[in-house]
């Protein structure tokens, strides 16, 4: 569970408040001086994220624009529900099984460009607004190395981990979708649209899983289920290009996404005294603060010590283990949900994105070894997906793969 706490959006905002906002300042011109060059390339480029800088208040919503260099679900402003679909392609010839691909990459392009648009063809979509709808499809690394697609060398599957109880019927796929949007109606008649599409061109629905936030005021972190603040100290824009996309080229505006489903005992955690619960995570639970620390947004000192010699956040600390400091500041872009499926059965569904998946393995191996968390947590599924570059409007997803 690498979560030192980090997600950059503010979630409780309506997205629109600040994309809106945000593109009327571009195409206005009055972008702060500093970040004129980085916002003139992405505004070139397609990117959709959202900017703190340019919050705002627009007289209408409007849906998310699904075309563009880079798929909008990867940052643009993170919504309170999503719903992920994995799938597999039957395995016939190399060449039939690519001719599949292409048709599902087109069916799901047309269905999710259809559905996140201003006038979504499904009248259950209709009448209530604009959806707000992002999408991001991704190939797995066993369909890539099948099928000798164009995907980064370092795409791979990840290792097993100690403690790692994985179901395999919940975890991987050949393709895996993620929806997000500010109704869980919305996700559930896209997920529904999705999955129709996708097995009509010749996928196999493998498993699905849905998550949600809860809501917060403006300008404050979202919890997770044992309480602690979940979306702090993610990359900034510059940091994301550096560590979150791909290098220049044809990978340039693709990722690659982890996923693992976390059972968290939220009981056993919660029996906890409040202390010791702090010493576990590395922040105050009641302010998000890191030990030591005076501000929530502080970088944690990992090696500052108390007069006794002893680490101010603990060695097996959850944030200290998870810190970037060890590893030379590579950083993920993390936008992870809770899911409830029942009494026994809570936890968090970890999303990551970023450029290397070895980031994540180095994380996970020491988390695994010397967590203080572990006793409250069990891995029990897993997926890694190269997320796709963008679609331009008279193209479809995947284009990349075949050069």
């Amino acid at each position: 569970m690498p979560t030192e706490q980090g997600n950059a959006q503010d979630s409780s905002r309506p997205a629109a408040t600040r994309f809106g906002r945000r593109r009327a300042l571009l195409a206005g011109g009055a972008v702060l001086a500093a970040g004129i060059g980085a916002a003139a390339d992405e505004l070139a480029r397609g990117d959709r994220t959202a900017d703190s800088a340019t919050l705002g208040a627009p007289p209408t919503e409007s849906a998310i624009p699904f075309h563009g260099a880079r798929q909008a679900g990867v940052m643009a402003p993170q919504q309170p529900a999503t719903h992920l679909l994995s799938f597999d392609l039957p395995q016939t010839s190399a060449a039939t099984d690519r001719k599949t691909l292409r048709g599902v990459l087109g069916a799901l392009t047309r269905t999710l460009a259809a559905a996140a648009s201003d006038t979504p063809p499904d009248p259950r979509l209709q009448g209530g607004g604009a959806s707000r709808l992002t999408s991001l499809v991704g190939i797995g690394p066993a369909l890539a190395a099948r099928l000798g697609l164009n995907v980064p060398a370092s795409l791979g599957e990840l290792p097993s981990f100690p403690g790692d109880r994985l179901d395999p019927r919940r975890s991987g796929g050949d393709l895996l979708v993620q929806l997000c949007a500010a109704d869980r109606w919305t996700l559930t008649v896209v997920a529904e649209l999705a999955d129709r599409a996708a097995h009509a061109a010749g996928a196999v629905p493998r498993w699905t899983q849905s998550g949600f936030m809860p809501h917060t005021a403006p300008g404050t972190t979202p919890r997770n289920l044992f309480g602690s603040k979940d979306g702090t100290a993610n990359p900034d824009r510059a940091a994301a290009e550096q560590w979150v996309w791909g290098p220049s080229g044809a990978h340039r505006d693709g990722t690659v996404l982890v996923y693992r489903r976390i059972r968290m005992d939220v009981t056993g955690f919660a029996a906890l005294p409040e202390n010791q619960r702090d010493q576990v995570i590395g922040r105050r639970a009641r302010d998000g603060v890191p030990l030591g620390g005076t501000a929530e947004h502080d970088e944690p000192d990992i090696f500052a010590k108390n007069p006794d010699g002893s680490y101010v956040i603990p060695a097996t600390a959850h944030v200290r283990l998870a810190s970037p400091r060890f590893d030379g500041g590579a950083r993920m872009l993390r936008r992870s949900y809770s899911y409830d499926d029942g009494p026994a059965d809570r936890g968090l569904l970890f999303c990551a994105f970023m450029r290397d998946p070895a980031r994540f393995t180095r994380v996970q191996n020491r988390l695994a070894a010397r967590d203080a968390l572990n006793p409250f947590l069990q891995h029990r599924a897993s997926a890694v997906a190269y997320v796709l570059p963008g679609a331009a409007p008279a193209g479809i997803l995947g284009e990349q793969l075949w050069t």
